[in-house]
């Protein structure tokens, strides 16, 4: 058997049988979940990185929910504030690259 030890989507398990396979799961304690969350977080922001598409960053985004959801927050929280933030600060869309401040 494989060994991955690692937090995968709520559904592999289910993929994983349905394609005549047999999986070893357990569900995570709650005071485990941040450091799962941050190790997935750098797993799929590598993925990003190698891969630079639209399905990399979607994973990043969803290990994001994951991360709010187990603060306490939910999806739409993470998106208000996101939102509240690019009201007041803007975004990264223009480039703009602050070389320094006199």
């Amino acid at each position: 058997m494989k060994v991955y030890n690692k937090l995968v989507r709520d559904k592999i398990p289910a993929i994983i049988k349905a394609d005549g396979k047999k999986c070893d799961v357990e569900i995570a304690e709650k005071e485990d979940m941040t450091k799962l969350l941050e190790d997935k977080l750098m797993e799929e922001v590598n993925e990003y990185l190698e891969d630079k598409n639209l399905e990399e960053l979607a994973d990043v985004m969803e290990v994001l929910f994951g991360l709010a959801h187990n603060l306490g927050y939910t999806e739409d929280d993470l998106v208000k504030k996101r939102n509240e933030k690019l009201e007041e600060r803007g975004g990264f869309k223009d480039g703009v690259v602050l070389r320094g401040v006199k």
